[in-house]
């Protein structure tokens, strides 16, 4: 197993019914994880439809309705435990998981495959350069 990651608290996820972070898979890509409530634990899935990848949560938490994920699309509704959709237009799907382990009430990244960025969704402007796009000191 590889480094453990903390993420947060599974009262949090529990509490704000959702928690999104996000991390760079094998591949180099960004992607959005998405925590949800499960039990008495949580469970992280891809933050995307299976249908149309539809993102779950898009900064203000996903929406939840006794225990399973809503797409927010065209309604489909995924178990918030196993990740298996069973109606609508992402019927018999499941979604994509990440390995995450609790420990004394604290959720941690565990999955080999990708590395933790950092909180909340992707930031639009994560690969741009942070600085100015003139030198002048000159305006228009």
């Amino acid at each position: 197993m590889g480094v453990r990651m903390r993420l947060t608290a599974v009262e949090t996820v529990h509490d704000e019914g959702s928690w999104l972070f996000t991390v760079r898979d094998r591949h180099g890509e960004l992607e959005e994880i998405l925590l949800v409530p499960c039990e008495d634990g949580v469970e992280a899935w891809i933050n995307r439809c299976t249908h149309e990848s539809q993102r779950f949560d898009t900064g203000n938490g996903a929406a939840m309705r006794e225990g399973q994920i809503i797409c927010p699309k065209h309604g489909s509704m995924f178990d918030s435990c196993s990740g298996y959709c069973d109606n609508g237009e992402a019927a018999e799907t499941t979604l994509p998981s990440v390995d995450v382990a609790v420990d004394d009430g604290t959720v941690y990244l565990t999955d080999d495959d990708v590395n933790y960025l950092h909180d909340g969704g992707i930031d639009e402007n994560e690969d741009e350069d942070d600085g100015p796009a003139s030198t002048s000191h000159l305006s228009f």
